[in-house]
């Protein structure tokens, strides 16, 4: 950590949004970056193949290891909330699927007075940090950091998935970040040569040795420092010392749904009643601070395969050692592809405007109750609700920055959140059921072909009903009294500060959340170097 010195921008968290924005800032000479991270370093060369994530992303690792409170709609289950601990953060330990969204969720966003954040908007900003090696056109760009591929996986199985989407009557779509995301294909991959790019290959490392950037890692950020309504700072927890860093112009927190506003709690901004509780004084009262919790609940469907062509052959330890040899050596072979390749968005309905149901699958057997994974051939589905209605919450546990918050994230509170999922699984045993997969399949697994009846589905979602890691929208956009930032990401009454990551999303995007988060960094950076136009507040007319 840099010692008696004040940096112009402070950056807490070098996750997805926080190693873009260090990136953009420190393009600057003239402006003087800190990069604040409570993880190390990553270094860990295991983490940089694809097909080990799975196992690893369980481990303690690079990881936060947060687990949630008991959801009372999932018949009081805690649930496991990995996230990333580490340059790089959730990026470095993700599924590494490149997926934006679609047109209809941002133009969502500046419907709700969100001006500058429409799809049309935003799409030069996705752009800009691709460097996609297989696409470009209007959809894409092939000159960013961040290198994105196309699935490169050679299982027979994925094809024989999209060929079944397409006799069930759905669309075959070859790029679900082009002009249109409904159907079936595979998906793009945040992929550079067999290894994993995350925002800390590609946004830091090759500017780590700016003059102006400075990298702190294994530093715990206990507050925002305040005064007279702007912060001038971070304290910050180094080993056994705490000390406080100056910042001349503002910081930013980029610390991820869970952090973002756990800290800003800490620094006596957000819930007044929560705040006191704790015996934290409270600097500027923001009750939306921690609301507005979503995420994407998935559940795992599961098939036995009458055929060996599964990736449980390729799994076994013996040829594990072999694939994880030649994937490190040479950039080539299974260990460098991840296995949930093929997916689908769908409607549920046909007069809905865009996809609400999102699928995964992977050639292989994933966890579920009746069998270990891998233990035999089979292939798996993850089908879950893109628009979530049920909405949680993070609160604080302790006023001690060291001690992990609550998290509640109320899935399927909703009882519309179930009757989408039960109606994606009944599409996909449609789909599974066509001629394309006469020659595999076996009988259904999970949940089981005796699970017919809604109420019957219902009970068994809610008992193995589990978190796509799509966490958002805890500090989200806006301007009525439960917005935490502006359309600008500056925190609402205090000068100085501004958050920019997932947290600030105010709905849920249809799909994985990285790339959007990695988005909300290049826009971050428009803003403060004055790149993006002024956004005012929308008059009461004007607002959703």
């Amino acid at each position: 950590m840099p010692r008696d010195r004040a940096f112009d921008s402070i950056i807490v968290g070098a996750g997805s949004a926080g190693c873009v924005l260090a990136n953009r800032l420190s393009a600057d000479p003239e402006r003087s970056v800190l990069l604040i991270e409570a993880g190390g370093k990553d270094r860990n060369p295991l983490f940089r193949l694809p097909m080990l994530m799975g196992r690893l992303f369980h481990s303690g690792i690079y990881n936060w290891r947060y687990h949630t409170e008991p959801v009372p709609s999932l018949g009081g289950r805690a649930l496991y909330w990995p996230r990333g601990k580490v340059l790089g953060g959730s990026s470095t330990i993700n599924g590494m699927i490149y997926v934006r969204g679609n047109r209809h969720d941002y133009d969502r966003w500046a419907q709700m007075g969100l001006g500058g954040w429409s799809y049309d908007d935003l799409l030069p900003a996705f752009c800009r940090s691709e460097g996609h090696v297989e696409r470009d056109g209007a959809y894409h760009g092939t000159g960013g950091e961040l290198t994105v591929c196309r699935a490169r996986g050679a299982n027979p199985l994925f094809d024989v998935f999209v060929e079944a989407g397409r006799q069930a009557g759905w669309p075959v779509n070859d790029d679900f970040n082009g002009a249109e995301q409904q159907g079936f294909g595979r998906y793009d991959f945040t992929i550079r040569r067999g290894k994993r790019c995350s925002t800390s290959a590609a946004f830091l490392r090759p500017i780590r040795h700016r003059r102006n950037l400075a990298i702190a890692t294994g530093c715990l950020v206990r507050r925002v420092v305040l005064d007279g309504g702007r912060a001038t700072g971070v304290e910050v927890a180094e080993g056994s010392a705490t000390r406080t860093i100056h910042a001349e112009r503002e910081v930013i927190l980029c610390a991820g749904t869970v952090n973002s506003p756990q800290l800003l709690m800490l620094s006596g901004i957000g819930p007044g009643e929560e705040l006191k509780r704790h015996g934290i004084p409270v600097v500027h009262e923001l009750p939306g601070v921690g609301r507005n919790l979503q995420d994407h609940v998935d559940c795992v469907l599961a098939y036995a395969c009458t055929k060996p062509v599964t990736l449980y052959r390729d799994l076994r330890a013996d040829r594990m050692i072999r694939s994880v040899a030649e994937g490190m050596l040479f950039g080539r072979g299974v260990a460098t592809t991840f296995p949930y390749e093929a997916g689908a968005f769908l409607k549920s309905r046909a007069d809905l405007l865009a996809a609400d149901i999102q699928v995964h699958f992977m050639p292989a057997l994933a966890p579920f109750k009746k069998a270990p994974v891998e233990d035999t051939h089979g292939f798996s589905l993850r089908v879950g609700p893109l628009n979530p209605e049920s909405r949680g919450w993070i609160g604080l546990r302790s006023a001690d920055p060291a001690v992990p918050p609550l998290i509640q994230p109320n899935y399927l509170q909703s009882d519309a959140d179930c009757r989408t999922t039960i109606a994606g699984i009944r599409m996909i045993r449609d789909v599974i059921g066509q001629p394309a997969f006469a020659a595999y399949r076996g009988r259904e697994l999970a949940p089981g072909g005796d699970m017919q009846s809604d109420k019957e589905l219902t009970a068994w979602l809610r008992a193995n009903a589990m978190t796509t890691f799509h966490p958002v929208g805890t500090c989200r956009m806006g301007w009525d009294p439960m917005a935490v930032v502006d359309a600008r990401l500056a925190v609402h009454g205090i000068a100085g500060l501004r958050v920019a990551d997932a947290s600030v999303m105010p709905v849920i995007v249809s799909g994985n959340t990285n790339a959007p988060a990695i988005m909300i960094g290049e826009k971050a950076a428009e803003f403060i170097r004055g790149a993006a136009p002024a956004v005012d507040a929308p008059s009461e007319e004007n607002r959703e």
